[in-house]
């Protein structure tokens, strides 16, 4: 069982050496604290029974758009995700994720995110695109320091939640049909 809470100054050296465990891209210490700094309701870890960061997700808002732009559209970005490989498969990552974008749109009043993942990383696109609804915007060529490209990816909050709702609601009539169905074997 794991623990996800905002995370705090004290985590930062665990969660660098969550990315550094995890993922080839990797961050200096100065660019989590700047995180820390500028958007702490946006920084999540995950921690296991004894305390330990076993996942973090670091995310931002977006701040290089002109923001007096007429056409402007508050927006955040995930920045990095990692859970050690010993706690994967577990449903970690959408927790995280989840709470992050949620703290996005309520608290920063964002109405997408955006992510960029690994063209080969196919369990993280399997996440974002099946599990987090998340859809591909763009290809950027050569993103990644070893020239990999990477997906340009978003998720828009109200659709999401339109999603969801859609989602609940056939599951609702899926109960209702399965309760139907047992009501009429009790009762002949």
């Amino acid at each position: 069982m794991v623990n996800i809470r905002m995370a705090t100054v004290q985590d930062l050296i665990e969660m660098q050496q969550c990315n550094l465990w995890c993922l080839p891209e990797n961050y200096q210490m100065k660019y989590y604290f700047y995180h820390q700094l500028t958007w702490p309701q946006l920084l999540w870890v995950a921690e296991d029974f004894d305390g330990r960061i076993v996942g973090y997700v670091l995310a931002k808002m977006e701040e290089n758009d002109d923001q007096t732009a007429p056409d402007y559209v508050p927006h955040g970005h995930i920045t990095s995700l990692a859970v050690l490989r010993t706690h994967r498969k577990r449903g970690i990552a959408t927790m995280l994720m989840r709470r992050a974008q949620l703290e996005m749109e309520q608290v920063m009043g964002a109405k997408y995110v955006s992510l960029h993942v690994r063209k080969s990383n196919r369990a993280a696109f399997h996440l974002y695109s099946e599990t987090l609804a998340y859809e591909i915007n763009d290809i950027e060529r050569g993103y990644y320091a070893d020239g990999e490209d990477a997906y340009d990816m978003r998720c828009t909050f109200e659709k999401h939640r339109e999603r969801e709702a859609a989602e609940n609601a056939a599951a609702a009539a899926a109960v209702a049909e399965v309760t139907e169905g047992v009501g009429a074997l009790v009762t002949a």
